[in-house]
């Protein structure tokens, strides 16, 4: 049995979901789909200047488990763009943080304790007894 997917620690949702090459119609199109925490990789080493040790620690994982996550990123928006293929984001194993310092569960939506309060925990809601995770909403 595979190990289960330890959810990451993102500042909030995207404002666009699906990038795709202008003037190709979407039923030609191919899809590739970069996950949430790819984003939130790419955007806090890459885009915030932050170096992987700061990085990683924001979203709550190890430098290797961010330098998986940028690697991977980097891959799928290179072969989106060299291939014209389309971008969308979505999906992945993730907690948000609603306001400094707190987080909600996607599941039941109890809080979570940010990683520094939990003393080496798990990341789990304690209402619902389970892996904390959000999923996005509903994008138009």
């Amino acid at each position: 049995m595979p190990r289960p997917h330890k959810p990451k620690l993102i500042s909030g949702l995207p404002r666009a979901v699906f990038f795709k090459p202008m003037g190709v119609p979407f039923h030609q199109i191919e899809e590739t789909v970069l996950r949430v925490e790819e984003l939130e990789a790419l955007k806090l080493v890459d885009m915030e200047g932050l170096y992987q040790e700061q990085a990683a620690s924001r979203m709550g994982v190890s430098r290797q488990t961010l330098q998986r996550l940028l690697d991977e990123a980097r891959r799928k928006v290179a072969e989106a763009l060299i291939k014209g293929k389309a971008l969308r984001i979505e999906g992945g194993s993730y907690i948000l943080e609603e306001e400094k310092g707190r987080y909600r569960c996607g599941r039941c939506g109890g809080q979570v304790l940010p990683p520094s309060a939990r003393k080496g925990e798990g990341l789990s809601c304690p209402a619902c007894d389970r892996p904390a995770k959000v999923k996005p909403p509903a994008w138009r």
